[in-house]
This record gives structure tokens, C-alpha cells and sequence, in this order.
């Protein structure tokens, strides 16, 4: 099943959220904001994007600047930043079975969902 983590805040993220819907595919909405992933699920979402934690990170977020910008963090105290604060991670991200994307722009989610 496809699966997006969505912020109905973020205009991008309601724009992949309506590539979905027109796609006529079933999918799962995670609202991440209110039912953020655990630190494992967050570190397999970051594996299946073949990402480093840091380039799931929004670092135009305020709250990046404030607490943790220029600092030398691990991959590890990025990832709990990021379940701290689930604002700063990019959105929106979709999961069809075996392979994931940022959205960013939201046109490459056809990539994974044909």
C-alpha cells in the first residue's frame, strides 16, 4: 500500500496529497505531526530514502536555526531532533512497498506510484 506523511499545512505536501487522490490508488495518510514515527521507523523511512538523516531535515525551520544549526551533530541526535521537533522533517514523503521519495516537487511522486 502507499503510504504518504503528510502536513495539510505545507502546500506541497497537499499537492502530492492530490496526486494521490488522482491517481485513483489506494493509499494511508500520516498525519507525522500528531503520530510521529519511533526512532526505529524513523531510521527505516530514512534508509529506504538512501538518504543521511540530515537531508530529511527542513533547515529553513526556525526551530533548526535556534537549537541546532552550525552545530556538529551526529546522525543520531539529528534523528532526535527530528522526533523532538517532527516540523523538521521534509515533507511530504511517499512509500510505495520497497521504495520512497520527498515530494520535492511534488511531481516526482509519480515516479514511484505508476
Amino acid at each position: 500500500m502507499i503510504k504518504i506523511y503528510h502536513n495539510n499545512r505545507c502546500s506541497k505536501s497537499r499537492q502530492g496529497l492530490q496526486i494521490l487522490e488522482n491517481s485513483g490508488k489506494n493509499f494511508e495518510i500520516v498525519k507525522y505531526l500528531e503520530d510521529i514515527s519511533t526512532k526505529t521507523e524513523l531510521k527505516a523511512l530514512i534508509k529506504l530514502l538512501g538518504i543521511k538523516p540530515i537531508e530529511l531535515v527542513r533547515k529553513n525551520e526556525t526551530i533548526w536555526k535556534s537549537e541546532y544549526k552550525n552545530k556538529d551533530l551526529s546522525n543520531e541526535a539529528i534523528i532526535d531532533a527530528m522526533l523532538k521537533h517532527p516540523k523538521l522533517i521534509e515533507r511530504p514523503i511517499v512509500i510505495n512497498g520497497n521504495k520512497a521519495i520527498i515530494g520535492r516537487p511534488p511531481k516526482h511522486i509519480l515516479n514511484i506510484i505508476s
